[in-house]
């Protein structure tokens, strides 16, 4: 698998894992939970739509307060445009999250630093639209 590959595929996965998250239709939860934090690097930060930080600790301790929270959320992302070097990828793209017939899109920028088997979530940037 080539770079722009790994890189998608990790986006796209996450999509569908977090929005299995938040509808909180997983029989195994503890499996989701992983499959989740394992795309990401142990240095993880992001700056969320609302200018906050977080880090991959922060993250990990949000995730379940949030399990089944939003049993109708889809997530999709869409005008990805992809950008890597050997060791380091950079995706923009847009999310949309929908709530029943609440829509929300923010503009997301993610760093990825990529190993021989995968790309893992370094850096991530979102802002509302």
């Amino acid at each position: 698998m080539n770079n722009t590959e790994k890189i998608t595929k990790e986006l796209n996965e996450f999509c569908e894992n977090i929005e299995k998250w938040f509808r909180g239709n997983e029989k195994d939860q503890e499996a989701l939970f992983k499959k989740i934090l394992s795309g990401f690097s142990p240095d993880f930060k992001m700056i969320n739509g609302d200018g906050n930080t977080a880090t991959l600790s922060m993250f990990s301790e949000w995730l379940p307060t949030v399990f089944g929270k939003f049993p109708e959320r889809s997530v999709q992302i869409e005008n990805i445009q992809i950008h890597h070097s050997e060791h380091h990828g950079l995706a923009t793209y847009t999310e949309i999250q929908t709530t029943e017939d609440v829509t929300n899109r923010r503009k997301s920028s993610a760093v990825f630093v990529l190993n021989a088997e995968k790309a893992l979530w370094f850096h991530l940037v979102e802002n509302w639209i």
